[in-house]
């Protein structure tokens, strides 16, 4: 997809996060802006997750400023922040549904905490959100275990929808998903993002999702950001990491079709 130039809506300065001697995120800059899907790639273990992790407030740093919506995060009061995080949706790696409530009521979950809506609205509100994301009404009345993986994606994909975020967290959306389903989620994402104009902050590994859902990339290794931009300017990196990651023996190679070892 075609890098975007909208208004940062996203930014990150001088980014240090670290647990104990670890230092895991070393002065890491960058910008998210509104519309994209931008995709964050890097080793495992590298930091990707953590960097998420840092922006939406669950693991603190030492060192840096985050602001969101033209908000620095450490200069607003509970209740900002509170109103802020109305306003983004996220997707955990593994769905994070929770085991005894119905998929309807993961997705009525948010609206609960956060809006005061009648037993019908909210039934009606979270039965569109499956809708959006491929979901029947009788998917509703299931239990998280009686899912496959790719629907426990789109269950946690709606409910982080519920509040009608501006911003998405995803965090490998596609992680443990067949080709087929992978794929479908793939074009699910751009057609929601697409059509609510969204923006879409994904952490992935994925290089498929990489070349068909993101319209800027950036690298993570070395603790830090090495290489920012579209898939071509990926291609043209010529730092090691990324260099095997996007031209390596298991990448799509230069012309987008898979390069097989020889």
């Amino acid at each position: 997809m075609a890098p975007l130039s909208g208004q940062p809506i996203i930014r990150v300065r001088d980014l240090v996060v670290g647990f104990g001697e670890q230092t895991v995120l070393d002065g890491v800059s960058l910008d998210v802006r509104r519309g994209e899907i931008l995709g964050v790639v890097g080793a495992s273990g590298g930091g990707k997750s953590v960097l998420l992790r840092t922006i939406i407030g669950l693991i603190r740093k030492r060192r840096g400023v985050i602001s969101v919506f033209e908000e620095d995060l450490d200069r607003i009061s509970s209740e900002e922040m509170q109103a802020i995080e109305r306003r983004w949706g996220i997707l955990f790696q593994q769905g994070a549904l929770f085991s005894s409530l119905t998929v309807q009521e993961n997705v009525q979950f948010p609206m609960r905490e956060h809006l005061r809506l009648s037993e019908t609205l909210l039934e009606e509100v979270a039965t569109a959100k499956l809708e959006m994301v491929g979901m029947s009404p009788e998917d509703g009345r299931k239990m998280p275990s009686e899912l496959s993986g790719g629907m426990v994606k789109r269950v946690a994909l709606a409910r982080a929808l519920a509040l009608d975020p501006e911003i998405v967290f995803l965090d490998e959306p596609t992680s443990g998903l067949d080709p087929i389903a992978a794929g479908d989620f793939d074009s699910l994402i751009v057609t929601l993002q697409q059509t609510l104009g969204l923006t879409v902050f994904m952490v992935t590994h994925d290089l498929d999702s990489l070349h068909s859902d993101c319209n800027r990339i950036v690298a993570l290794a070395d603790h830090k950001v090495v290489a920012e931009g579209s898939i071509a300017e990926m291609l043209e990196s010529e730092h090691p990491w990324v260099k095997d990651y996007f031209r390596g023996k298991r990448s799509r190679g230069v012309a987008g079709t898979p390069t097989v070892a020889q």
